[in-house]
């Protein structure tokens, strides 16, 4: 009896070791992505002939957003088959991309409320990451609502570029901070999962690493531009 509740207990152990080294990895590429999407936006708002170039170009910005969607595709339904170093470069050429895009906040938006909203953001995002990875609570029907409602700002969202409704526009940007801040707790657990079922090889728990990353990544982005709607100082 003795040997097998020490085997149990062994065997609980090395599962939440193996969950604390895979949520480390995802923590740190996803650290890395945000590091590296705030460089280049930076460096490229501070650069008048790169902002100039993307401002005044529809064909090169909206051809930087159909770039990043078409490698959010990729990793997402490639990345089994694709190498580790595949995989991280796509992802990080996936958060230059991102830079790029990103830099116009700094012409909208003060620098000084970005910093803020971005401390608030990092701050949110570490407490509901937090509860999703302690709580005993599932939280599938949470994670199935928030996408459900994702679905229904993404059409509002084109549906108001045309109308053009300040009301609109705030219902939106409301749900949205709502959203991925269910999103992130929903995602968090559903990582924790997939860290618990143990990989195939290192390779493979590397790849997986990038993948969740990516979905933290961009629940952090998204929960940032919606934050700056409300928080942010308009110049």
């Amino acid at each position: 009896m003795d040997n097998q509740i020490s085997t149990k207990t062994r065997e609980q152990i090395g599962i939440k070791s193996y969950q604390a080294l895979y949520m480390t990895k995802v923590y740190n590429w996803m650290a890395l992505a945000l590091f590296v999407t705030g460089i280049v936006a930076y460096i490229t708002a501070t650069t008048p002939q790169m902002i100039s170039a993307i401002v005044s170009s529809k064909l090169l910005f909206y051809g930087l957003i159909l770039g990043e969607l078409g490698l959010v595709i990729y990793l997402t339904a490639a990345i089994r088959k694709m190498s580790q170093t595949t995989a991280i470069a796509s992802f990080l050429i996936y958060s230059v991309l991102n830079g790029l895009t990103m830099s116009v906040i700094f012409l909208v938006y003060t620098t000084s409320s970005i910093s803020t909203t971005f401390f608030v953001t990092a701050g949110t995002f570490a407490a509901m990451s937090f509860y999703g990875y302690t709580t005993k609570k599932d939280l599938t029907s949470i994670g199935n609502m928030a996408f459900m409602a994702l679905i229904g700002i993404i059409i509002a969202s084109i549906v108001n570029f045309f109308l053009k409704s300040e009301m609109m526009y705030w219902i939106i940007t409301y749900l949205g901070v709502a959203i991925f801040v269910g999103l992130t707790a929903y995602d968090t657990q559903k990582l924790k999962e997939i860290g618990s079922r143990g990989f195939s090889d290192q390779e493979n728990m590397e790849k997986m690493s990038v993948l969740g990353a990516l979905t933290l990544y961009l629940d952090f982005i998204n929960l940032f531009l919606f934050l700056l709607r409300i928080l942010g100082d308009r110049k």
